[in-house]
């Protein structure tokens, strides 16, 4: 008595690969032949202006306080509390979406820094955030 024959249930995926690697091919030889296209952009007459560097207000560990402008170069003014209120409504009257970042020294006191934070909300400014530096370094 003879067995039944059986069917093989499986896929040939050599013709496939045929396919993918001649495809490859040809992505390959045309790609570096592509042109990438130039668009002219209209002109507008008010257009959006790109985004201004941070306003940095340095708290040190002795509550001493300086302010460094990214947009202006970066230089670090040294700035008393009653001076800090008055020069950042003049920044915010140039550039109003200009962010306030508060960098606090870890050895300040965490009052010197809610006390910061405290005068630019009071001065209204948008957008105010803590600088800190990442774990690692």
């Amino acid at each position: 008595m003879r067995r039944p024959r059986r069917l093989k249930h499986e896929i040939n995926v050599v013709p496939y690969i045929d396919v993918m690697l001649v495809l490859l091919v040809i992505f390959m030889v045309t790609a570096p032949m592509i042109q990438p296209a130039s668009i002219d952009l209209p002109s507008v007459g008010k257009a959006a202006q790109p985004p201004v560097g941070p306003l940095e207000i340095i708290v040190k560990a002795d509550g001493a306080m300086s302010m460094r402008d990214r947009a202006l170069g970066g230089a670090e003014v040294t700035v008393g509390r009653t001076e800090l209120a008055a020069m950042i409504r003049e920044r915010q009257v140039k550039h109003p979406d200009q962010p306030v970042l508060i960098a606090g020294d870890k050895n300040a006191k965490y009052e010197s820094v809610l006390t910061v934070m405290d005068e630019l909300q009071r001065a209204q400014v948008a957008r105010i955030g803590l600088l800190v530096q990442p774990k690692g370094k």
